[in-house]
């Protein structure tokens, strides 16, 4: 265990205060993501150093398609999660207990380093890198000292101190932005939209940023929803890039596949906001 950042004490209990939730943890137990731990009146994080995925993607794959396109990036993720997306697409690490490989921060650079030239740099990805920030931070701040890029693919749902401290190393970021209600947000991903809505506008004025919605069928699929979604993008920047991924039945949602003809719908929509606008997920 590494001693965790981010967080108060309340009495025996201790409020974490990365993300929005801002769990009250009690002794010997962990908040929602399954990673802090309260041990002893101190707060650790569980996951520091521990990689379950590992891979060289196509930058195209995170996806960034305005970012260095052509090149590589060693992509890695690790278990937990805070938010309960219903459809994960990735649930058997983030929310399972899948085998981890410890990997040091140094040694994680250093295997960006072999990869080559056409290798970027490292991508946190797979999970959600928020609850990974001790390691992230760490593993960035080596990865940018040999002269390489540092890649957030992330939900997004991370309070404003941290989310300070965590910018000047990342050089790209993709942004999940679920949906544009609310209700969406609370009652499929057990999350807030404000919050994610504050990352993207704070993210796009320090690196670059694109923005993926996976698109679900009567869930968040709506002309009107998809209008405001990409007005709202618009009015931080009209040239960030807008992917709207196919989603498949996983995990704890089984609606069937979004029909294609729905994604090039919803991207039509959107392009009258926006510049860019990719449909993704559909082979």
């Amino acid at each position: 265990m590494h001693k965790a950042s981010y967080w108060e004490s309340e009495g025996a209990a201790l409020r974490c205060t990365l993300c929005p939730h801002y769990c009250l943890i009690q002794p010997g137990r962990t908040g929602r993501c399954r990673v802090r731990l309260n041990e002893d009146g101190e707060l650790y994080t569980q996951n520091y150093a521990e990689v379950t995925a590992i891979a060289l993607d196509p930058i195209e794959k995170k996806p960034l398609y305005h970012f260095f396109p052509g090149q590589m990036i060693l992509s890695v993720g690790t278990w937990g999660c805070n938010l309960q997306c219903r459809f994960c697409q990735n649930w058997e690490i983030a929310h399972g207990d899948p085998a981890f490989v410890a990997t040091s921060a140094e040694k994680l650079a250093e295997l960006a380093e072999q990869q080559g030239p056409l290798n970027l740099g490292v991508a946190y990805t797979y999970s959600e890198p928020i609850v990974w920030f001790e390691y992230v931070c760490d593993a960035a701040t080596a990865v940018k000292r040999r002269g390489l890029k540092n890649v957030l693919v992330t939900n997004g749902f991370i309070n404003p101190e941290p989310l300070a401290e965590l910018l000047p190393l990342m050089d790209a970021m993709n942004i999940d932005l679920k949906a544009f209600s609310q209700g969406f947000y609370q009652d499929i991903c057990g999350g807030g939209l404000e919050a994610v809505k504050k990352t993207i506008a704070t993210a796009a004025g320090s690196c670059h940023v694109e923005v993926t919605t996976l698109i679900v069928p009567g869930l968040n699929d709506g002309d009107e929803e998809i209008a405001q979604l990409a007005s709202w993008l618009a009015g931080v920047d009209p040239a960030i890039p807008l992917h709207l991924s196919r989603y498949f039945p996983r995990y704890r949602m089984e609606l069937p596949a979004t029909p294609t003809e729905s994604l090039f719908h919803a991207r039509s929509v959107a392009q009258r906001y926006l510049h860019n606008v990719y449909v993704g997920n559909v082979g």
